[in-house]
Parts: structure tokens; sequence; C-alpha cells
């Protein structure tokens, strides 16, 4: 079964990225994160296919989670799903070999996501 976490501190984004995935592939597990912390413990249960991580968030945001996320669960897909659209933000997330998204969070934009794991 495919599993996708969601990392967000933003409940509404949540539930949308929950949402769009579900209408999609209804049979996909969905996991939630409000922080880079609970993601990290997160990955101690669940073994994700695709992590949605969003920038900026209270404590250890999503580019301070990638390394320790990475460690945990080197085959997972993150992708950086975020309003912050700097080219230095992008840059960032080519460097560690992460995809970028940007915010707000849209149906079409979901599907641009998890085409990753549809097409493998």
């Amino acid at each position: 079964m495919t599993t996708v976490l969601v990392v967000d501190d933003s409940k509404v984004s949540r539930l949308l990225s929950r949402q769009y995935i579900l209408q999609r592939h209804p049979d996909w597990n969905i996991a939630e994160a409000a922080s880079g912390e609970e993601a990290i413990e997160k990955l101690e249960t669940v073994t994700p296919d695709l992590i949605l991580l969003d920038l900026n968030m209270p404590g250890m945001g999503g580019l301070a989670a990638v390394d320790k996320i990475q460690a945990k669960c080197p085959s997972a897909r993150i992708t950086l799903l975020t309003a912050n659209v700097q080219d230095a933000t992008r840059d960032k997330a080519h460097a560690l070999g992460i995809g970028f998204a940007e915010k707000p969070i849209t149906e079409a934009r979901i599907d641009q996501v998890i085409a990753v794991l549809e097409n493998r």
C-alpha cells in the first residue's frame, strides 16, 4: 500500500492534501505531522513512499528536517510544499535532491506531486 506523510503546521493544508490525494487514490494511507520533529517521530511507525513537507513550521522547519528524514527513510520521495517561492528556497531543495511545489495547495498541484508515485 502506498503511504504519504503530510507534514504541515496548518491543519487546513494537511486536510486539503489528504482530501485531494484520497480523491485520486482512496486506497492510499495518509499520515500527518504538524512539525519536523513530529514527522521524524512518525517515521518510527510509518514508512512513507512520499513526504509532502512544509518549509516554515514552529520548531524544526522542513529544510532542517530533510537530512534526518532521509537518514531514517532513504527511499521516500520528499517534496517541499511551500508558499516561500524564492529562488534560494528552490535552489536549497534542488541541492538536497528533493522536489519543490508552490502553495496554495490545489488539486492540480497535488496531482503533479503524486505523479512521481503513479509513474514508478
